[in-house]
């Protein structure tokens, strides 16, 4: 997370609204609205992806973009299957999807690869980044709140495992009623990075089972 606490967010307007169906790797379709925005603190062109019928209170998830998970498979992180359950489970119930601009947890593809050569040689991915002199996580939400208000979305249930998010949107002024946790996708490759997001940074992941994993 960012060292300072985020100041409240100043105002972002709607840019454009286009409906785009998309079609996943399983098969599974559905349509939706992407809004793009005006405004946004970072200047970073994030996007809100809108499915199904929002209600007053909307699922929402922050996903921060992933190149090698989202697109390319990667099993070294759990980021792909996590959008892909988040794209029909807020189908199902109505709400959005902000696609966040934040690759490697904020601090680029480049430098996420470089740490990726480090967790090769056994550190994790908070110490990876740490050893290259860059912060932990390095997101800050504020656009994401800015997003969520310029839709009209003021209380919100959030799909995550992250403390972090709903703490962050709640400071910047953004009303997080529950937080829902998302599955468990675990590969081969990805336990020790999940079992270090539980004990870094307080994930909402079965701890003992994949201690048990990584240990297997």
């Amino acid at each position: 997370m960012p060292d300072t606490p985020a100041a409240p967010a100043a105002l972002a307007t709607p840019r454009s609204r286009v409906r785009v169906p998309l079609r996943f790797h399983d098969g599974y379709q559905v349509d939706a609205e992407l809004v793009t925005f005006h405004g946004l603190a970072d200047g970073q062109e994030h996007v809100a992806v809108v499915l199904g019928e929002p209600g007053p209170v909307p699922l929402v998830r922050l996903h921060s973009e992933c190149l090698t998970g989202d697109v390319f498979g990667s099993a070294r992180c759990d980021c792909g299957p996590q959008l892909r359950e988040a794209v029909e489970r807020i189908a199902d119930r109505g709400g959005v999807l902000l696609y966040l601009r934040q690759e490697g947890r904020g601090i680029g593809l480049y430098n996420k690869l470089d740490a990726y050569a480090l967790q090769d040689e056994g550190l994790d991915t908070y110490e990876a980044n740490a050893a290259l002199g860059l912060p932990e996580d390095a997101r800050d939400y504020t656009a994401a709140a800015q997003m969520l208000k310029a839709l009209g979305f003021d209380e919100l249930d959030l799909l995550s495992n992250n403390p972090d998010k709903a703490d962050q949107l709640r400071t910047l002024g953004v009303d997080v009623r529950d937080r829902v946790p998302t599955g468990v996708f675990t590969t081969a490759h990805n336990v020790r990075y999940l079992r270090a997001k539980v004990l870094q940074t307080q994930h909402t992941l079965p701890l003992a089972a994949l201690t048990e994993l990584s240990a297997g």
